[in-house]
């Protein structure tokens, strides 16, 4: 064999056309891949080159009888079926950023008849006499009882989202898994593990409206009256006020300011607007910051330093059922720098322009 192998090397190697026992050599080739255990491979076949992936599964087929082996494959496509439409990636990243938005929001507490619908409230549809009838001292505990309900519901959210997380980290490697036999030994789990995920989203779901507060008192006092309102308290969510970053410009020494609100409410908001001076030098400067109540969505501020950088900060202004507001919005500008004095100098060989207006000369 040596020998022949040898002599068609040289029959190619010196370009001579001899009469070299191709057919013979082609059979000793197949006789070498036969030894190997690949047999059932043709060297002339297209076929012969499979993909990895199918490679692999063909292997885990030969693991599972037939019918093991369907039920596996149905399995496996219901659990992808499942990380691609309620699991998927795409869904998870936009839950994590409503979240986000949600530590930003400012919560309120809203004081509604029973047979009003949250959102049906506007100062046309409640009198403004309700207000007068609530006890001062519970309205102030149920403030602080919602901003408490608020901080829970938070942070309940932050936890249903870990465990999305997380549960789509444990489904992805039981599918990587190469072996089949252990997922379908655990199957039962799976299935069990799936109805969990969903229910943890439904609750997830859920609890990202805010709800009805709970009242253990009655917030009407005693007055007498021969018919008390029926009321109810709702927790309420505002979108966050946020500078606009693009129009938003620092100049010499004053800046234009602007925000914005994702959804604008029915009725104009008041905001409130604070600025400082960052690392003062000296006494004077430190008064260099100030509180300035705005009713519009834009608001300039002069009489700033040139060259210097201020902080601004922007929220909507105390309201008396605002409960809870964990975030406000802030903006660090810098002003630009100032024109040199003195005047300016003149090019070489040119004389400069006359510091004398005409009209004194």
């Amino acid at each position: 064999m040596k020998s022949e192998m040898a002599e068609v090397r040289t029959c190619l190697t010196q370009k001579r056309r001899v009469d070299c026992p191709v057919p013979y050599i082609l059979s000793t080739m197949n006789f070498q891949v036969t030894g190997l255990g690949l047999d059932k491979m043709k060297l002339d076949s297209p076929q012969s080159f499979l993909e990895q992936e199918e490679v692999e599964e063909a292997e885990d087929g030969q693991l599972l009888e037939p019918e093991a082996w369907r039920t596996y494959v149905e399995r496996r496509n219901t659990l992808q079926e499942f990380l691609t439409s309620d699991l998927s990636p795409h869904l998870l990243k936009r839950h994590h950023a409503r979240m986000e938005l949600l530590k930003k929001c400012s919560y309120y507490i809203e004081i509604l008849p029973k047979h009003l619908a949250l959102g049906d409230q506007n100062p046309l549809v409640l009198p403004t006499t309700m207000f007068q009838l609530i006890d001062p001292w519970k309205f102030q505990r149920m403030k602080k009882v919602g901003a408490a309900q608020t901080k829970i519901q938070l942070l309940l959210l932050g936890d249903l989202l870990e465990q999305l997380d997380h549960g789509r980290s444990e489904l992805d490697a039981l599918l990587e898994s190469p072996d089949p036999r252990p997922f379908l030994a655990g199957w039962g789990l799976v299935e069990q593990r799936l109805a969990d995920l969903s229910a943890v989203m439904d609750s997830f779901l859920a609890m990202m409206v805010p709800g009805r507060l709970h009242v253990k008192h009655r917030l009407v006092s005693d007055i007498g009256a021969t018919k008390i309102p029926h009321i109810r308290l709702m927790l309420s969510t505002k979108m966050p006020v946020m500078f606009d970053r693009k129009e938003s410009v620092a100049h010499q020494d004053w800046v234009s300011l602007r925000w914005f609100v994702t959804i604008q409410q029915a009725v104009p908001e008041q905001f409130e607007l604070r600025y400082k001076l960052l690392d003062p030098r000296t006494q004077q400067e430190c008064m260099q910051c100030g509180i300035i109540p705005v009713a519009a969505c834009a608001f300039d501020i002069r009489n700033l330093l040139p060259n210097r950088a201020y902080k601004f900060t922007v929220k909507r202004a105390e309201s008396y059922t605002l409960v809870y507001e964990p975030w406000r919005d802030s903006l660090t500008l810098h002003t630009r720098p100032g024109t040199p004095e003195g005047p300016a100098p003149s090019r070489l060989g040119k004389l400069g322009p006359s510091l004398i207006a005409p009209s004194e000369r």
